[in-house]
């Protein structure tokens, strides 16, 4: 297609004098384009156009909208040509459009490292946490996941959007203000500070931390809320039924336990009666059971997936989005009487994040910002509110669904459900502070498989960090790097890749870096924590084989193959170190150290790192210390006979020890 050049035929001058009549002839061909082309093939024209580098329309809309153009038009066509001018400009495709569908779609908003092709982000979200109380394990263990996974698609290149966050209206959060003696605005700023510093905490590294109290949050939900409005789906009506405070939801009488219990609380439902907005649910019935049958990846893992048909063929009723008894939330439009319901507020906030805080808060730029989400992370008792209500509500509204809704199962422990009525709570930050961050971060995602329930216990907490992080990885690369230093002064005789070849070894390692990889790319956290290890073991193996120790003292061509053995094992270590860091980042930032590296190159590792072939000869090794101390239970008492928590202390004896036996080997 031959460019539109408007400047050869219009001069400067000319189009100073006559820009307003140019733009109206523009925007009447445009509109004539369109009707003439169809709506879908306008606008699959349009895509195209852009697609390409190239948009006809864009210096006249410029000169439309930016009457300073007039002034500069070369200027601004520069600006035009640009990926960052471009991406302001993504929805021009839209202008005209008349089409009820999704129209908040984006053709490109980002690009590659190498800022030439177009590349959608990998969008992330946790649940915006609920702040009528402090954060919990269950939040912690969804959140690590998140941030694994998160880290995992920044190795790979990829613009990582990680967003999580509070949802901070409602009647229990009121409540529990109330109880606390505080304003719930109060208690809501008390208790999202205590997540973020949790997740500082934990090494959570996320993008976005949206608050549903924030300004452009209300905004954007008062605007989602009149689209779905305007196109029917709302209406005003009594209903009456078993409400559960803590699910904040209406159950249905079947779902219900003994003496009208909630299955998850356990707690009584009450009866009510309000007269609140409902939302057309039902009407998409239809429509939601084709997008499942031809999208069976939605929702994950299967078995939940299996769970949402059956919930949908049961048959879905229209639900309350409405309280007319909740002074805490945000006004339904033109009704101030009534608040907008939690959930149709909360589930917002995946897309409110993504508005920036320097932009108008609009419901279009957020969604331009980054929508759909690549991957919704929960936990199974909000299945329904983000597998059925949250498509639902999308689909009325015109913007496209998240790609994947993945809900994992309950942490209990020693067995039990854990409750404080039972006294048997497990508190993150208590685990963080007592074992540190790496410790509570591996042992979750090792050894809970992803997606289904997972039990905690102290004792075998303790035993499966020792046994692969202290043990396994760290006493491995100590006794490595003491040898080395022992017997090369702690530099590298080799390249790795001159010192691995010819065997098996490297092949080994390649294979369970690949199996690695597909792991993670398919949420398999705990089989991508065991093919890493399993690097490890290959490595320990190898030194048990080898002994280098012993080959040393041979001296001459026995001498030299060990140190060819220990850059085998110290490459494989660097492999280790990238391939295990969106598991245990502090970890293997430490191992990068030993081997020489610096923070910046550790920060700037990619997936890529993990190819064998990293380290070169001449490389100068760090000296040598442990990595990650050993836990111990003391055996002391404390508080009448209670065992003393468990704390992470390094071994000062057996580290000497083991100290005196590499420098005898």
């Amino acid at each position: 297609m031959r460019k539109f050049d408007p400047w050869p035929i219009f001069f400067r001058r000319e189009w100073n004098r006559n820009w307003p009549f140019l733009v109206g002839f523009a925007i009447t061909g445009t509109i004539i384009t369109k009707f003439s082309l169809g709506l879908t093939d306008y606008d699959d024209a349009i895509a195209d156009e852009i697609k390409s580098d190239y948009c006809p329309p864009i210096p006249l809309i410029l000169a439309f909208q930016f009457p300073p153009f007039a002034e500069e038009p070369a200027h601004f066509l520069k600006m035009a040509s640009t990926t960052h001018f471009r991406n302001r400009l993504k929805f021009r495709q839209n202008l005209f459009s008349l089409s009820k569908g999704a129209v908040f779609c984006s053709y490109a908003t980002n690009t590659d490292k190498s800022g030439t092709e177009p590349a959608d982000p990998f969008v992330l979200t946790t649940p915006l946490y609920y702040v009528n109380a402090p954060p919990h394990m269950g939040s912690a263990y969804t959140t690590i996941a998140a941030d694994a996974i998160a880290r995992f698609q920044r190795l790979l290149g990829k613009k990582v959007i990680f967003i999580t966050g509070t949802d901070e209206h409602g009647e229990k959060i009121a409540a529990a203000a109330a109880d606390g003696g505080s304003s719930p605005s109060e208690h809501c700023d008390v208790v999202s500070q205590a997540y973020k510093t949790l997740w500082k905490d934990l090494d959570i590294a996320y993008d976005k931390f949206i608050r549903t109290t924030e300004p452009k949050h209300e905004a954007i939900v008062k605007e989602f809320y009149s689209s779905v409005l305007a196109n029917g789906d709302i209406y005003k009506a009594d209903y009456e039924g078993l409400y559960c405070v803590n699910c904040e939801e209406y159950k249905d009488e079947k779902e219900l336990l003994e003496n009208q219990c909630c299955p998850i609380h356990l707690k009584p439902c009450v009866a009510r009666k309000e007269d609140n907005y409902f939302f057309a649910l039902s009407k998409y019935q239809k429509l939601l059971e084709d997008t499942l049958t031809e999208n069976p990846d939605f929702v994950q893992p299967s078995f939940r997936l299996n769970e949402v048909q059956g919930w949908i063929k049961s048959g879905l009723r229209d639900f309350s989005i409405s309280r007319a008894s909740v002074d805490w939330g945000i006004p339904v439009p033109n009704d101030n009487k009534q608040t907008i319901y939690v959930w149709f507020d909360a589930l917002l906030g995946y897309i409110s994040a993504l508005s920036e805080d320097r932009d108008q808060p609009s419901l279009r730029t957020a969604v331009s910002s980054g929508w759909p989400a690549s991957l919704h992370l929960i936990g199974k008792d909000i299945l329904r509110f983000h597998a059925v209500y949250w498509p639902a509500m999308l689909m009325s509204a015109g913007i496209g669904l998240p790609k994947k809704v993945f809900g994992h199962g309950f942490l209990t422990k020693d067995g039990m459900k854990m409750g404080k009525s039972l006294g048997n709570t497990l508190e993150p930050n208590e685990l963080v502070h007592n074992f540190g961050s790496d410790a509570v971060r591996y042992f979750f995602l090792k050894e809970v498989e992803f997606g289904n329930d997972g039990d905690y216990s102290e004792d075998r907490f303790i035993k499966i960090v020792n046994a692969h992080l202290a043990n396994t990885i760290g006493n491995l690369l100590n006794r490595t790097l003491g040898l080395l230093k022992k017997n090369c002064q702690s530099t590298l005789v080799v390249d790795s890749a001159v010192a691995a070849e010819g065997t098996a070894f490297k092949d080994t390692v390649e294979k369970l870096v690949e199996t690695a990889r597909g792991h993670y790319e398919n949420l398999s956290l705990s089989s991508a924590c065991e093919a890493v290890l399993d690097i490890s073991n290959a490595g320990n193996s190898y030194m048990d084989e080898h002994v280098p120790w012993s080959r040393f003292k041979q001296g001459g061509a026995a001498s030299e193959a060990a140190a060819k053995d220990l850059v085998i094992i110290l490459e494989a270590m660097r492999i280790i170190a990238v391939a295990l860091s969106p598991v245990t980042p502090n970890l293997c930032w430490r191992i990068y150290e030993q081997l020489g590296y610096s923070n910046e190159q550790f920060s700037n590792a990619a997936w890529s790192d993990t190819k064998w072939g990293g380290l070169k000869g001449g490389q100068v090794m760090a000296q040598p210390k442990p990595v990650f101390g050993r836990i111990e239970l003391k055996t002391g008492t404390e508080d009448g006979g209670e065992p003393a928590a468990a704390k992470q202390v390094a071994k000062k004896k057996e580290k000497k020890a083991k100290a005196q036996a590499v420098a005898e080997a």
